[in-house]
């Protein structure tokens, strides 16, 4: 278990046809690698998240609770298949894509917890909650059924909160300690896709 690739980004005018009220919005989702394996760069991490990392809208990204979004590599494959066959046209994402700070290899939503901490190099986090998408992701990839794929798939990714700050560089490992092991992120995208599908609310 290992982190993959540190993204960061800032808030640029957000373009597309996937909300019925909005052609342009703000938005920090696209993120680019700053700390990869071929580059090992070392990234401050503070407890709002990776130093210089923006986000638009803090009722729902960044801030204490949702300061790290992680998401697993092993999904990329996904979502590669998935846009490639929808837009018509060949997609290979790169990692930051999906709007994560933190791409790792090792770990999936089946396998993590709410509560559960993370241990990585000299810092402590704490895993909150999964990630919700919203139109703005459908816009980030150019699909407007990308939302959906995501919590149909429960490829979410999920929230982490900074317990210890402290410099992080890519290819280090991660030690998860195990919490009271409730709730685990993929029931919990279970749960909202269920209230979702009472709901139909795709937006």
């Amino acid at each position: 278990m290992r982190i993959l690739s540190i993204s960061s980004g800032k808030v640029l005018p957000l373009f597309g046809n996937h909300h019925p009220n909005y052609k342009s919005v703000a938005s920090a989702i696209h993120k680019k690698s700053i700390s990869n394996i071929e580059n090992p760069i070392s990234v401050e991490i503070n407890h709002l998240g990776i130093k210089g990392d923006e986000q638009a809208d803090l009722s729902v990204h960044g801030g204490i609770e949702k300061a790290i979004y992680v998401y697993p590599a092993e999904h990329y494959a996904f979502w590669n298949e998935l846009l490639t066959r929808e837009t018509k046209k060949s997609v290979s994402l790169e990692y930051g894509a999906i709007g994560e700070n933190f791409t790792i290899e090792g770990l999936v939503e089946t396998e993590v917890f709410v509560g559960d901490k993370f241990i990585i190099g000299e810092l402590e986090f704490a895993v909150v909650k999964l990630r919700e998408p919203c139109f703005k992701f459908n816009a980030a990839v150019a699909y407007k059924g990308a939302s959906k794929a995501m919590l149909q798939s429960g490829y979410s990714g999920w929230y982490l909160r900074v317990l210890k700050t402290g410099t992080l560089t890519a290819g280090a490992s991660i030690t998860l300690i195990p919490g009271s092991r409730d709730t685990s992120i993929a029931q919990q995208n279970k749960s909202l896709l269920g209230n979702r599908n009472q709901k139909d609310l795709w937006e």
